[in-house]
């Protein structure tokens, strides 16, 4: 196994090849960095990969089949010989089937096109663009929720620090995220910081059954001030669990959200 460093992914196949005496086919790799241009000189990133020979790869070739020779195949006339020989080389052809062995480009061509590349291409853009902050952040999962909806989930030594006290930078983050998706892609987007997402889920439903014994007794209910996050997760399960009524965000003159449940002939109410 061998570590190589080039200005481009395909010098590296190339130097790593080279080092190893066999072909890039052959070539067993793992991409440790891409490489990025960076910007105006800065952040810029060279490629580097790890390489080893992949014995599964290598080509049987013709002289290393030694076909058996007989005593009889010893002395038979010149004549003979050509069927013989004929023989042997429809025996090596079986041996060696005619395919193209494919190259870790091919691979990975092939692997593109089976996801969904919506998906593959954010991921790429998010992680070029969180590779450039200080924080010590894992690879950004990128992957479909649902038909509708992208989910993005960073995980890391740093990425409670994406949070934010109250939540701030988990907000500033969501929205810039939300405005670029929801504009590029048409999707809807759901982001999980350190399971920032999943405690604030646990709280809303739990505090939403109280809001759900209200409209059981009386038809109709309202939530307290809900904040950034909250007010969405909210809104989602009210409407879920009550398909038939009338749920709806209402604003304060301040700027504050709630959210008013009610049937659809008292909506003005």
């Amino acid at each position: 196994m061998i570590k190589i460093e080039a200005e481009t992914l395909e010098q590296a196949y190339a130097n790593a090849a080279a080092h190893l005496k066999c072909s890039v086919t052959e070539l067993k790799s793992e991409v440790i960095q891409h490489p990025h241009k960076g910007y105006l000189g800065v952040f810029k990133k060279t490629a580097i990969i790890v390489a080893d020979i992949d014995e599964t790869k290598l080509r049987v070739t013709e002289h290393e089949v030694k076909p058996e020779v007989t005593e009889t195949e010893v002395t038979v006339s010149q004549a003979e010989k050509e069927p013989i020989a004929s023989k042997v080389k429809s025996k090596i052809q079986n041996i060696i089937p005619n395919k193209i062995i494919p190259t870790p480009f091919s691979h990975e061509k092939e692997r593109v096109e089976e996801e969904d590349l919506v998906v593959v291409e954010i991921r790429n853009k998010i992680n070029e663009l969180f590779t450039l902050t200080c924080f010590q952040i894992e690879h950004v999962t990128v992957a479909r929720y649902d038909a509708e909806t992208i989910l993005i989930e960073f995980q890391g030594e740093d990425a409670a620090l994406l949070i934010g006290k109250e939540g701030y930078r988990y907000k500033a983050i969501s929205y810039m995220l939300f405005n670029w998706i929801n504009a590029a892609y048409k999707v809807q987007l759901r982001l999980e910081i350190a399971e920032f997402l999943k405690n604030q889920e646990e709280s809303v439903n739990h505090y939403i059954e109280s809001v759900c014994e209200s409209i059981e007794r009386d038809g109709k209910a309202q939530t307290k001030i809900l904040d950034g996050v909250l007010v969405q997760i909210a809104l989602k399960e009210l409407r879920e669990r009550y398909p038939h009524k009338y749920v709806v965000i209402r604003t304060t003159k301040d700027g504050l959200k709630y959210i008013v449940v009610n049937d659809y002939h008292s909506s003005e109410s």
